[in-house]
């Protein structure tokens, strides 16, 4: 059985999970409330105006399912009309990446219906004391990790837009790493769910607000989209690899058919291990704002919960400093016309591993199309080469795109010139970076936070 602890992108997050697992919290309790905690420390990437998938292994039932409450395609009750996008080019590493954002990239929201979806099914504690750790986060503070000071410098014309000034740059400076990220709007935001619960963004007071905003800017969000909206719980899909069935949803990323491709990597040399990862990774590329969250509680149940703003609209709802999702605008996700109503596709793909003796490993990643590649690398470290947790997730990764391998540093150069050999073009990172994705990871031998992201990990008892 797995033990009982919290992996998430924040020591803040990981913190709040960990509070409600000594509570008596199950791992929906405390996945609940780490997924509010991390949209107060960790806005860089996430929001509670964005959306994301789960997966739940109940291990009394022996039974698990996903949680789909990702974005939805805005619309309902309008006229159809050509929404108008803000164009906007980033920097990231050393190329140009071009988004479209503003008001009318967001789509509908659905991180608060999936987080009270999640705690209604299988949690315990009271509403109040869910929405509690995320509470006196936004009320006290919270300091900026380095990973997630760099992020929001890479960021920096998207997150201080609008109200993004005052949060991010106050004073007129872009705040570094170990300074507080004060968002006191957040404390009024959370103080409304704890007393009217998700249902605050969907037909009351938050809901009131978003819309608001909404007609002033030119978005296109309606009341009918907010009133429609809900989680929908799903079943899980099952590849099987490295002697352990591992299951997670279908996505955008391919991850469980592109898991089952990969060829075992015990005691195969560096450049064998390199040419079969590229083998089955090779793929666009694209970068997006994610963060994951992965609890087991005492009884051995698990969940896994990633979520997503996009880039964010660069829009923040007045009074409250929730920063708008930018998912209308993020093209990878642009795979077929939008249908008002409809769930949006994703990238995500939170994922637990099943063997003989039960549940092996419970993870998920954040990095947009890259959280593909580093959760192949990283379960296949686990469930195949019988590496430790953090291990796996420090180990130096490739991210293949489109005939181009980046390579972290450390990676082995016998493999970096196999590589070479076969016809790639190898790029060399300087250093450690977020774009190779975050994994947040509890197996049997331990849990693992990915210092790409100042991940952490607490375990219990």
């Amino acid at each position: 059985m797995l033990r009982a602890g919290v992996a998430a992108g924040h020591p803040a997050t990981v913190d709040a999970g960990f509070e409600l697992l000594e509570a008596g919290g199950s791992a929906a309790d405390a996945a609940a409330g780490a997924c509010l905690a991390s949209c107060v420390a960790e806005t860089v990437m996430t929001g509670l105006l964005g959306g994301g998938h789960a997966i739940y292994r109940d291990a009394r039932e022996e039974s698990v399912r996903t949680l789909d409450f990702f974005v939805a395609v805005p619309g309902l009750g309008a006229p159809p009309r050509d929404a108008e996008l803000v164009r906007l080019a980033v920097p990231f590493g050393t190329e140009l990446v071009h988004y479209a954002i503003g008001p009318a990239s967001c789509g509908v929201p659905g991180v608060p219906a999936g987080v009270e979806a999640l705690w209604r099914e299988y949690g315990r504690l009271p509403w109040p004391r869910i929405v509690e750790p995320a509470l006196r986060l936004a009320r006290t503070g919270v300091p900026l990790p380095p990973a997630h000071a760099a992020c929001l410098a890479m960021l920096e014309p998207v997150m201080t837009m609008n109200e993004g000034a005052r949060i991010y740059a106050p004073g007129g400076r872009l705040l570094e790493a170990g300074e507080a990220l004060e968002q006191p709007g957040l404390a009024r935001a959370l103080e409304t769910l704890a007393r009217e619960g998700a249902g605050t963004f969907y037909g009351g007071t938050l809901a009131d607000a978003l819309l608001a905003l909404v007609d002033d800017r030119g978005g296109v969000v309606t009341p009918a989209d907010l009133a429609a909206y809900a989680a929908r719980w799903r079943d899980a899909v099952a590849v099987e690899y490295g002697g352990a069935q591992v299951l997670s949803r279908e996505s955008l990323s391919g991850f469980p058919h592109t898991l089952g491709e990969l060829p075992p990597l015990a005691g195969a040399s560096s450049a064998e291990r390199a040419l079969a990862l590229e083998a089955v990774l090779d793929d666009a590329d694209r970068t997006g704002d994610t963060t994951n969250i992965t609890v087991v509680d005492a009884a051995g149940s698990a969940c896994v919960l990633t979520t997503s703003l996009g880039l964010g609209s660069g829009d923040f709802l007045p009074g409250y400093d929730l920063h708008l999702n930018s998912m209308l605008g993020e093209a990878d996700l642009l795979v077929a016309p939008l249908q008002p109503g409809a769930r949006m596709p994703s990238m995500l793909a939170p994922s637990i591993a099943v063997d003989g003796n039960g549940a092996a490993l419970a993870a998920g990643a954040a990095g947009g199309t890259r959280l593909r590649s580093a959760l192949v690398q990283v379960l296949a470290g686990v469930l195949d080469e019988d590496l430790a947790p953090q291990e796996a997730v420090d180990r130096p990764r490739v991210h293949p795109a489109a005939g181009v391998v980046h390579a972290e540093p450390g990676v082995d150069e016998d493999a970096l010139r196999a590589l070479d050999s076969a016809g790639y073009e190898v790029r060399r990172w300087p250093q450690r970076h977020h774009y190779f994705g975050g994994v947040s990871l509890i197996a049997r031998t331990g849990a693992a936070g990915d210092p790409r992201r100042s991940g952490s990990a607490r375990m219990l008892g």
